[in-house]
């Protein structure tokens, strides 16, 4: 899945394809995909690279520069949201888009609490399914610290 973010990426624009990690250093864990249903996993981890371009360490890329980095992140939100709408399920992007903007805040005030944001939402995205486990959620949450630091 992440290396289809990648591969993306890569074929929209050079600058991406300039800023790819090499393929041995890059993370292929998904983090808080894990909790949401498997049709809108792609979408919500190029949404959340997107995040960590913005505020943490990128599994995927490595800008040049923080105006590079700041960009790549915009892109990743927009094209994760594409990928969310694709599937038809218009409530995910909304509650998606309210999660962009609350952890934007937290980051602005300098607040904790973001990584408990997104488990949140993506284990309610598609609500009706099962609950996503304790230890998924403690698993998604402690790779989310390892990224934002």
């Amino acid at each position: 899945m992440l290396d289809e973010i990648a591969e993306a990426a890569a074929a929209e624009s050079p600058l991406w394809e300039r800023a790819l990690r090499a393929p041995d250093e890059r993370l292929r864990q998904p983090v808080f995909s894990t909790l949401a249903p498997p049709t809108l996993a792609l979408g919500l981890e190029t949404i959340y690279e997107g995040y960590l371009a913005h505020y943490g360490r990128s599994r995927l890329f490595a800008p040049d520069d923080r105006d590079t980095a700041l960009l790549l992140g915009d892109y990743l939100y927009a094209h994760g949201l594409v990928r969310i709408v694709a599937t038809g399920d218009v409530k995910a992007v909304g509650d998606l888009a309210g999660l962009i903007s609350r952890c934007a805040q937290l980051r602005a005030e300098g607040l904790d609490g973001d990584g408990e944001e997104w488990a949140s939402t993506s284990a309610s995205l598609g609500a009706g399914g099962a609950a996503p486990s304790a230890e998924a959620v403690a698993t998604a949450l402690a790779a989310h610290a390892r990224l934002v630091g």
